[in-house]
């Protein structure tokens, strides 16, 4: 069964910008878009009938008005619009499970402060078991540049996505760069085990270059047609990666799936990929 690319959409003008991302990747991808948007009826102590039916007319126009735009844009794309009567994350997640990817909005307010993630993203992503990608309101239509991906941990753990941003960039025909951040804690700084394999590669930052390397190494063999630029360099993982994104049109992240002892979060690197990258972010989840 083939996945659509979801796009959550709210009327907003950063939705819209959204759905304008997910049809063009649809579009590269050669898959169908589905667009949703979420509306639960919470009457007051006295419910109207008139406003519920307004309501409702309104929640209809929101999700015809993204279709119409997509479709005047990309008249051959398969595409279906639905409003779905559920909370907006519950519907969303809902959506996620049986998406290629979801698609949200984010509202832009400047590389400097940052830009706003809905409370409903945050939530979104930082539970959601597929990809999800937040779009700010000048990325619908951003052009040409890399695939930028942080790679961090062992081979396995950065398999899921590093595979997103090799087939993101391939379809786009784009380059792919690795990004790896190194620092070491002085918890460790004297440890035995680090201390040997660190030699053992020549040096930290060789070692570093070894582990992105062989990380790397079954997605070039995949898709040999990607070039890819192996980007190693201290310093925080966060810092380091919005640095590498001057020439970026899509950066891809991790995230750990597995819930921690105060429930899921997005993590570090994402949640300031999420807030400070100037290009659209793409929240991998992994093991």
């Amino acid at each position: 069964m083939t996945r659509a690319i979801t796009v959550g959409v709210d009327g907003s003008a950063e939705s819209l910008a959204a759905a304008d991302w997910a049809a063009g990747e649809a579009a590269l991808r050669g898959l169908p878009l589905r667009i949703v948007h979420a509306w639960l009826w919470q009457p007051l102590d006295v419910p109207l009938v008139q406003e519920r039916e307004t309501r409702s007319r309104s929640a209809e126009a929101v999700a015809q008005e993204a279709r119409t735009r997509v479709a005047g844009e990309y008249p051959d794309l398969p595409l279906t619009s639905e409003v779905v009567q559920d909370t907006a994350v519950a519907a969303l997640l809902a959506e996620a499970e049986g998406a290629e990817m979801l698609v949200l909005g984010s509202r832009g307010y400047g590389a400097l402060a940052g830009f706003l993630l809905g409370s409903y993203g945050q939530q979104v992503i930082a539970a959601a078991t597929r990809p999800v990608v937040s779009v700010r309101d000048r990325d619908g239509r951003a052009p040409g540049g890399e695939v930028v991906v942080g790679q961090q941990g062992t081979v396995e753990e950065s398999d899921a996505v590093l595979g997103f941003a090799f087939e993101a960039a391939a379809a786009r025909g784009a380059a792919v760069r690795a990004v790896r951040a190194w620092t070491l804690p002085a918890l460790y700084a004297y440890s035995p085990g680090s201390a040997y394999l660190a030699t053992a590669a020549g040096g930290l930052e060789p070692f570093e270059r070894k582990a992105l390397h062989e990380a790397l190494a079954p997605w070039r063999e995949r898709f040999p047609e990607v070039p890819v630029v192996e980007h190693v360099e201290a310093g925080s993982a966060g810092q380091v990666l919005l640095s590498a994104l001057s020439d970026a049109r899509l950066l891809v992240v991790g995230r750990r799936a597995r819930r921690g002892p105060v429930g899921t979060r997005i993590g570090s690197v994402a949640h300031a990929a999420l807030h400070h990258a100037d290009c659209p972010v793409a929240v991998v989840p992994h093991d």
